[in-house]
């Protein structure tokens, strides 16, 4: 039985898919030890953003020429869809009328099952393992239980100031989006450097854009989780020697379905679990798309500030680009 929302909103998902080659479990654990970084850093539960000195900080804030700000998170969404399925909260908790007047007071109460398709977050170390093992090694169900994470929380985190690095996709192609399903390789990122003039280096932010959140505005929402461009597992040996401390995009990195045999999230795992990569999911992109455009430049200073929740597997956030 469908839902109602199902009967009002459109599934707009084409019935093909580019998401190949496939890859045996075989392939993406030699993969998966390849690209690990275990025992590399301290703190372990900060993970790649290890990587990101004062120096690094120093060079983000020198692509600063505008001044031109770029917010890049979803608005707040409370309304049920095929991509939102446990919606976020919102309601109003004093409507002047509780406190003693004057001033009058009006306050609200938010909360959100987050780690979805609807909310913009951030997801720490401690959100993804494989075979039971998180980054590091760590044992998942040592680390993590019902009052929270013990290892590679997000107040572990902190916020994070370095160089982001837009692969606008669709501006390279000459199209409006790429299609749910479709992969994006090693080959693709190579070429949208080219065309972008700009290079990934170590300790950069990348940030792909596929068109998602222009898609679902002129076709309507479909569910991401079931079709969505991503990058597909070849990819990642690539972004991990160019030593990335963060990977983002209007998707969640991931080509859906996974090409990848028994493994929903091959993308995640290799970035959160082996490499200690920590994830920004359903960005907005569009904004930033035109402004970088607009520079004739795909660099920039991003800043992305999570909530300090101890024991989180991740938060919320409005990341911040800076041109």
């Amino acid at each position: 039985m469908s839902s109602s929302f199902d009967r009002e909103i459109p599934d707009p998902v084409p019935a093909a898919t580019d998401n190949g080659p496939a890859v045996s479990r075989r392939q993406f654990d030699a993969l998966f030890e390849a690209v690990r970084t275990w025992g590399r850093w301290a703190p372990a539960d900060r993970g790649a953003w290890n990587r990101v000195t004062t120096g690094h900080v120093r060079r983000a804030a020198a692509t600063v020429r505008s001044g031109t700000v770029v917010p890049m998170a979803l608005p707040w969404n409370t309304r049920p869809g095929p991509d939102n399925r446990r919606p976020a909260l919102h309601h109003m908790t004093d409507l002047g009328d509780v406190e003693a007047p004057e001033p009058s007071t009006y306050k609200d109460f938010i909360a959100a099952d987050y780690h979805g398709k609807g909310v913009t977050h951030l997801d720490a170390l401690s959100h993804i393992a494989y075979e039971g093992r998180l980054y590091d090694g760590r044992t998942a169900k040592e680390a993590v239980d019902a009052a929270g994470a013990r290892f590679g929380a997000v107040s572990t985190l902190g916020p994070l100031v370095t160089r982001g690095v837009l692969l606008d996709l669709p501006a390279v192609l000459g199209v409006r989006w790429l299609e749910p399903g479709r992969a994006v390789h090693a080959k693709d990122v190579i070429a949208a450097e080219k065309a972008l003039d700009v290079t990934i280096g170590e300790g950069d932010a990348l940030l792909l854009r596929s068109g998602h959140v222009r898609r679902r505005t002129e076709l309507g929402a479909w569910d991401p989780g079931t079709a969505s461009a991503g990058f597909h597992v070849n990819a990642v040996p690539l972004l991990a020697e160019r030593g990335i401390a963060l990977l983002g995009g209007d998707g969640d990195s991931d080509v859906r379905p996974s090409p990848v045999d028994g493994v929903h999230s091959p993308v995640h795992a290799l970035a959160l679990s082996a490499m200690g990569v920590p994830l920004l999911d359903n960005l907005d992109l569009e904004a930033l798309s035109v402004a970088t455009a607009e520079a004739g430049r795909y660099e920039f200073m991003l800043v992305v500030a999570p909530l300090n929740v101890p024991g989180g597997t991740g938060s919320p956030v409005t990341p911040v680009a800076v041109l």
